[in-house]
């Protein structure tokens, strides 16, 4: 089955001060491109980026990557705009959507590839950390319209996500699902 991979950047980052999507790993790598290649790695085809704040930089970040790059004009709303712009933007052939956040330095390809592994177009799986949920969360195709209808604010899926049955999949030893939200978050080297 084919997997297109969904990494949501737009935020403006506000409590970081920048758009997370620009903050760099301690190799000098902005996080955007470090989720992309993560979700390239684990087998994710195509890869789609949505950008929103700093929409151009973002783009440039992204200039020698194999991703698609779609902006969400109401990317302000929050994490649902971006949500939808994806999805709706996301490779008709493609059977689910591993959803990714730009702001989990601690994901790996190992956790991306474990909740892949479940992958069907009527799958709903969603890492858990310890027993948190967090991401990457996959969404068959038979549930697009749905999250769609569904994603507003800052919720993103979790309202779908709460009304459906998910299959959890603990990635805790494989990954660290912390969302990172301010400089005093970010682990050491980042900046």
């Amino acid at each position: 089955m084919k997997i297109a991979g969904l990494v949501l950047a737009a935020g403006a980052g506000r409590r970081m001060g920048t758009p997370k999507a620009l903050v760099r790993d301690a190799d000098g790598v902005t996080w955007v491109v470090r989720t992309s290649r993560l979700l390239t790695e684990a087998g994710c085809s195509p890869v789609v980026v949505v950008v929103g704040a700093s929409a151009d930089q973002v783009r440039a970040e992204l200039s020698d990557e194999p991703v698609e790059v779609v902006e969400a004009t109401d990317w302000d709303e929050g994490m649902g705009a971006s949500l939808r712009a994806g999805l709706r933007s996301t490779d008709t052939l493609s059977d689910a959507v591993l959803v990714a956040t730009v702001d989990v330095p601690g994901l790996t390809a190992a956790a991306v590839r474990r909740v892949a592994d479940r992958v069907g177009e009527d799958a709903l799986v969603r890492a858990t950390y310890r027993g948190v949920p967090g991401h990457p969360v996959l969404i068959g195709r038979a549930h697009w319209d749905g999250v769609i209808a569904s994603a507003r604010g800052d919720e993103g899926a979790r309202g779908y996500l709460r009304e459906h049955e998910v299959v959890l999949v603990e990635c805790g030893d494989v990954g660290d699902g912390e969302d990172v939200d301010t400089v005093g978050e970010l682990p050491p080297g980042h900046g």
